[in-house]
């Protein structure tokens, strides 16, 4: 029943087009033009937060979205839930295709990519503490355009964001924790040290 509607949902979703922005949706889903993006969070982090600890939050952001995305590729291989365009009556009942069926990764449940950019988009705003709002909106279209394009189920989507939000709470707390411990022990007076 839910994959049913999961079903219904992505395909009414992906039914709303036309070419302009097909286009837009080709483009959010695109890893490769979001360096920009990356790097400028990069920027602003160190800029922010010195080299030191700026550096530290780029390296838990990526480890982060390593781990995200490890536990993405488990899941898909253990559930093995085909991708809309690898489902042949998503096809038939009219997915618009915006990228061909995917041979080499023919699994979807869940979506690395909406795992990883809310990952990124969370980890980051919390290190800055502010750009949530935004840089969230950016995270919730990448993972719409995976709708859009025909690779991912809603479905597949929202559980990607949880994943991203869940490792991200806790890859920031984590660092968050070590700044304190680290602050807490500089602070100590050298005969306790």
């Amino acid at each position: 029943m839910f994959e049913t509607l999961d079903q219904n949902i992505s395909l009414a979703i992906n039914s709303l087009n036309c070419p302009v922005s097909d286009q837009i949706w080709i483009w959010f889903s695109n890893k490769l033009i979001w360096i920009p993006l990356y790097l400028l969070i990069i920027v602003l982090l160190i800029h922010k937060l010195g080299w030191k600890k700026g550096l530290i939050c780029v390296l838990a952001i990526a480890l982060c979205i390593l781990c995200v995305d490890q536990v993405c590729n488990l899941v898909k291989n253990s559930v093995q839930r085909l991708r809309p365009c690898n489902n042949p009556d998503m096809v038939e009942r009219g997915l618009h295709m915006l990228a061909g069926a995917s041979k080499s990764h023919p699994y979807g449940f869940f979506s690395a990519h909406a795992a990883n950019a809310m990952a990124f988009a969370v980890c980051s705003a919390k290190f800055l503490k502010r750009g949530g709002p935004m840089l969230c909106l950016w995270a919730v279209l990448v993972g719409l355009s995976r709708v859009f394009v025909g690779k991912h189920f809603l479905g597949d989507v929202l559980v990607g964001f949880a994943a991203g939000l869940v490792f991200a709470l806790i890859f920031s707390a984590l660092t968050q924790l070590l700044f304190k411990t680290r602050t807490a022990e500089t602070s100590l007076p050298a005969d306790r040290v």
